[in-house]
């Protein structure tokens, strides 16, 4: 009962709600005079036709007794005109008291009511006590996917959503969230930026645009991430006034074509941290196929080490015993000389001069193209829209119009003869199914495909592709890469980058004894102990206490890792 003024506060105050109860008011006026007149009619009937006399407070109790239908028989007509009038008493108030006034009463005031209930259970400010939190202005696919890897990191974030309604829906899905106008600075000051980490503009373009220049008005300190969809907005988010603006769709379809399986086998450098690269190498075409880890003899050849194998979409830690396989994805660490001394170890692939195939000219498929373009490799498009194709035209060996299900298309496309395939399309169906159809008619080709929704990564990784990267997954990444100040280390979908203190349990342990990676599946790449970064590492290389492990792994495996050794005593960076 205490939220009660409050919300008579809030339903009185919405628009439209002064229009309701002024209609509410003029039916009950109109059934009052509808009742009066009832009440006349039956003293006239009962005079006249009936020959009897009764009160007006009788007139008037015998029209609600019929209209509500309680018919108590008291008071009754014996005449076919009393008895007529009667039937159109009894009628009207089914309709009219029955029917109607509930409906209106309804309609008019108690859904508003509750709607205004439901409004005020998402808050309007955020908690004086909470700072360094992510302030995110739209819950989509990218804030679904950042939201939880803050919550694994025990990240404090609020989503500002402009309904209210939506707000408290999503405050019942357990979302932290607060109402307010994202082109307000008031909500924003109401949201604590001026404490706040990071402020996440994730909507489209002119609306990041408003918003930035929005929290400008609060906060000059606060860093401001903004998305852009189209790769001339960079520039005009800049100028409003963000710190980093991330192209996703551009970034998604470079990522996507550095994972081409092209040229001469080499370890491509994914992503580095503190100096220390993180490269993956395709096994197809090197001689580690069918070797163990420990028989490469990498660490003794070039100092690097294997840190993960990719099967299927899913990376492993790599024990020493751990095979490779044809299809497997090799991920090492190490310096970029131990790279480049491993690259002129490795011979030529058997698909050097191979051309790639995408399939979808939407942006990301642009932006792949392009970028194959510039590495030199030669690229192949597919797609209906000839609109994305006109972009392509000039860097892509190939464009082809038409149907990517058709046979005959990819046929003419070259899929015979490709190296790798891109699926690019923003389709998850669409993507899946291809991913079956060009494994069938191409089984030897690398297939890369982007996603959209995280449900759909083992489907299509059931279907035939061998990496899969998301749009959100790509932005929340790079969101929480810069939240964390280290560079982006993409692996691969839902595989991150993070560092976690060591804990009590381990401290003064070797890596073989603590077991991190047979029991949580994480795979340790680095230690940071104070200002010595040590790599490589071996089974025997002691945890310092107060040092802090570099790791890669799932948010499955960061939460079997804090399952297993508690929550991180001090805030991992």
């Amino acid at each position: 009962m205490k939220y009660l003024p409050s919300q008579l506060a809030f339903f009185f105050t919405e628009p439209g709600m002064r229009t309701n109860i002024r209609s509410l008011v003029r039916y009950l006026v109109f059934l009052a005079a509808l009742v009066g007149v009832y009440a006349v009619l039956f003293h006239v009937i009962m005079e006249r036709a009936e020959g009897q006399s009764h009160s007006w407070m009788t007139g008037f109790y015998w029209t609600l007794v019929v209209m509500t239908t309680l018919g108590f028989g008291d008071i009754t007509f014996t005449t076919d005109l009393g008895r007529a009038f009667s039937i159109i008493v009894l009628l009207s108030g089914v309709i009219l008291l029955l029917v109607m006034l509930p409906f209106l009463f309804i309609r008019l005031f108690y859904a508003p009511w509750l709607e205004a209930r439901v409004r005020l259970r998402a808050p309007r400010e955020v908690d004086a006590a909470i700072e360094h939190h992510v302030v995110i202005t739209e819950h989509d696919p990218v804030a679904v996917a950042l939201v939880r890897r803050l919550s694994v990191a025990g990240l404090p974030y609020v989503i500002v959503e402009p309904d209210p309604a939506r707000a408290a829906q999503l405050v019942g899905d357990g979302f932290s969230v607060m109402a307010g106008d994202i082109d307000s600075a008031d909500t924003f000051r109401a949201a604590g930026v001026e404490r706040a980490a990071m402020v996440l503009a994730n909507r489209e373009d002119t609306t990041n645009t408003n918003i930035t220049l929005t929290v400008r008005e609060v906060s000059n300190r606060v860093s401001v991430v903004a998305i852009a969809e189209d790769d001339d907005a960079v520039d005009v988010l800049q100028l409003a006034g963000a710190t980093r603006v991330l192209p996703l769709k551009r970034e998604l379809g470079e990522y996507l074509a550095n994972r081409c399986d092209v040229g001469r086998v080499e370890a491509h450098v994914v992503g580095q941290y503190r100096g220390l690269q993180v490269a993956e190498l395709a096994a197809r075409g090197t001689p580690f196929i069918g070797q163990s880890v420990r028989d490469t003899r990498l660490r003794e050849t070039t100092g690097m080490s294997i840190i993960g194998i990719w099967e299927r979409g899913r990376l492993q830690p790599a024990s020493p015993q751990t095979q490779i396989r044809d299809s497997n994805v090799i991920v090492v660490a190490g310096t970029a000389d131990q790279i480049r001394s491993l690259n002129a170890q490795l011979p030529s692939g058997p698909d050097g001069d191979a051309p790639v195939l995408i399939i979808g000219a939407g942006r990301v498929g642009q932006a792949a193209a392009l970028h194959l373009a510039r590495k030199g490799i030669r690229a192949r498009v597919v797609d209906r829209d000839p609109r994305g194709l006109a972009v392509v035209r000039e860097v892509a060996e190939r464009v082809v119009e038409g149907d990517a299900a058709d046979r005959t298309v990819l046929h003419e496309a070259g899929l015979h003869e490709a190296a790798s395939v891109l699926l690019t399309t923003n389709d998850d169906a669409v993507n899946i199914y291809l991913a079956v159809f060009c494994r069938k008619l191409r089984p030897s080709a690398r297939i890369i495909s982007r996603i959209t929704y995280d449900r759909n990564v083992e489907a299509i990784h059931r279907a035939g592709a061998d990496f899969v990267l998301s749009y959100a997954s790509l932005g929340a990444q790079g969101v929480f890469a810069l939240l964390k100040g280290h560079e982006l280390v993409i692996l691969g979908e839902g595989v991150d980058l993070f560092t976690r203190p060591v804990p009590e349990e381990l401290e003064g342990r070797t890596l073989r004894e603590g077991a991190i990676g047979s029991l949580t599946g994480l795979c340790v790449i680095a230690i940071q102990d104070g200002d010595r970064f040590i790599t490589p590492l071996h089974s025997n290389t002691v945890l310092p206490r107060g040092s802090e492990l570099v790791m890669i792994g799932s948010l499955e495996q960061r939460r079997a890792f804090t399952d297993r050794y508690g929550a991180p005593r001090r805030q991992p960076r």
